[in-house]
């Protein structure tokens, strides 16, 4: 990680603190993306284990966002940071509650992996697609931590662009699932619980943009929500 970017400071403990953070915001964020990808696995395999592990491991990201949350307010109360040390610190805040967000769209999907499996003839046919679709926000997400743990927007806009991709995925999947409803209405329980998790992984990629978006407020100090793909690569470029 370029710790350049964080201003030195005449307490070695606040450099340490301020690092300590980053650190665990890295390892809450590689928690959540093995959830993503144990998630999908049991849905298309069966594996209720796996499923069951998923939902356990969601207790263990909430504490660790509880537990990043409760430091970076007592560095704030304690320390009064300012420009990019605060900023830093928000960031971290916002990023957290992204990945714990992130965290409980991974669990559900595991439960519907659970609740599918008792459903021993339905169709797999959309497996390949959800897993597709699961790779391409998983790299999102993988891309987006890179990029905070690099403290770098270098790229950013290849990210967020990727969400486009995501998009058409899900577009794609659920015309699918639309057909099959139609075709034979003995699909629609099943057709709505994996339109549920296809609409999950969209979320996901949502969720990676906007921590895309927040790294961007961290190193340039501006705030890009809400902006089009089209606007923020004008910006970024400018």
């Amino acid at each position: 990680m370029d710790n350049s970017k964080i201003a030195h400071h005449i307490s070695e403990n606040f450099n340490k603190e301020l690092e300590d953070i980053r650190n665990s915001v890295l390892t809450m964020g590689g928690l959540v993306e093995s959830q993503i990808e144990q998630a999908v696995k049991a849905l298309a395999s069966g594996d209720m284990e796996l499923a069951e592990l998923v939902i356990k491991q969601d207790n263990q990201i909430d504490e660790l966002e509880m537990a990043i949350d409760a430091e970076c307010t007592q560095i704030i109360a304690l320390r009064q940071p300012a420009a990019f040390d605060l900023r830093l610190l928000l960031t971290v805040l916002r990023i957290i509650n992204e990945l714990e967000r992130v965290g409980d769209l991974a669990e559900r999907i595991a439960k519907t992996a659970i609740y599918l499996s008792n459903n021993s003839e339905g169709r797999t046919d959309q497996y390949y697609e959800l897993q597709h679709m699961s790779g391409l926000v998983r790299d999102m997400l993988h891309r987006a931590l890179d990029s905070f743990a690099r403290m770098s927007v270098d790229n950013i806009t290849d990210i967020t662009g990727s969400d486009e991709h995501v998009d058409r995925e899900y577009a794609s999947i659920i015309r699918q699932l639309i057909t099959q409803m139609m075709e034979d209405p003995r699909n629609i329980t099943r057709s709505l619980d994996m339109l549920w998790t296809v609409r999950a992984l969209e979320r996901i990629g949502d969720h990676s943009r906007y921590i895309c978006e927040h790294l961007i407020y961290m190193i340039k100090g501006e705030d890009v929500r809400h902006l089009t793909q089209a606007e923020l690569e004008l910006k970024m470029n400018g």
